[in-house]
């Protein structure tokens, strides 16, 4: 730096004062630049200097060991029958659990001679891998087949008695237009014969004259299973007669045959 102070001091003309002070302010001007870029290869040579940093350990994500994101079918057979079929759009299992979550669940059901009886469906659904039971859960609706339908927040079916049971609130619309609601629910595996546990209450359709006919129908049974008793009135024989006595005064008519 002080170099190129001398050699601007000596082209400058001794006399002029001005041309003196202006080449000293170009001379401070430039020793800034160089200690801006001396800053700069310093900075630059102790970024380069730095520990450069090991990677990360890779990181281990668990995912399910079966993973479907398709329609799915699972089917459930009882001695060669087949008893239901679960589809669904989304199946997972995971390695360190037997159970299969399944979401949504529409389940057909099916009686002994393969017909499609009732279905269900509900938002998701659980299982093991051996079938022995099918938990669903979520907006749940079922329809039997006599035309029932069922609505409950949760509903569980084991294999070991073939029932469909809740503990949660049911409602319950019969074929007949009847509403039925209360606490707990039971049913045979194809929604044939089913009732509610506890707290029944309901609202039913034309009920006077649904109770005079049930009483028509059970009289005329009764009727019909003791025929003996309504027709020995009818067989019963009318008494005979009583002889009048003849009038006194008058002797005995003479029987026949005697003189």
């Amino acid at each position: 730096m002080q170099n190129i102070q001398n050699v601007q001091n000596a082209f400058a003309p001794a006399s002029c004062p001005a041309a003196s002070r202006k080449a000293s302010r170009a001379s401070r001007k430039a020793s800034r630049l160089w200690g801006v870029f001396a800053c700069a290869v310093l900075a630059a040579f102790l970024l380069g200097c730095e520990e450069i940093e090991e990677p990360k350990p890779w990181i281990r994500v668990e995912r399910p060991q079966m993973l479907f994101t398709d329609t799915t079918l699972l089917d459930s057979y009882d001695k060669g029958v087949l008893n239901w079929r679960l589809k669904t759009a989304y199946l997972e299992r995971w390695a360190d659990k037997e159970i299969v979550t399944v979401r949504p669940v529409f389940v057909d059901i099916y009686d002994s001679i393969g017909e499609r009886v009732a279905f269900l469906r509900a938002d998701s659904g659980s299982l093991d891998m051996t079938f022995t039971y099918v938990y669903a859960y979520g907006h749940v609706y079922a329809l039997t087949p006599k035309g029932a339908s069922v609505r409950a927040d949760s509903l569980l079916w084991n294999k070991k008695d073939n029932l469909v049971r809740t503990a949660s609130y049911v409602r319950v619309v019969s074929e007949d237009g009847d509403v039925l609601q209360g606490v707990g629910f039971e049913s045979d595996a194809q929604f044939d014969n089913w009732k509610i546990l506890s707290n029944v209450t309901g609202i039913f359709q034309d009920a006077a004259k649904r109770m005079k006919d049930e009483d028509k129908r059970q009289a005329e049974a009764e009727r019909l299973s003791n025929p003996s008793s309504s027709s020995s009135q009818a067989s019963k024989p009318a008494s005979s007669p009583s002889r009048k006595a003849p009038p006194r005064g008058l002797p005995p008519k003479p029987k026949a045959g005697k003189p």
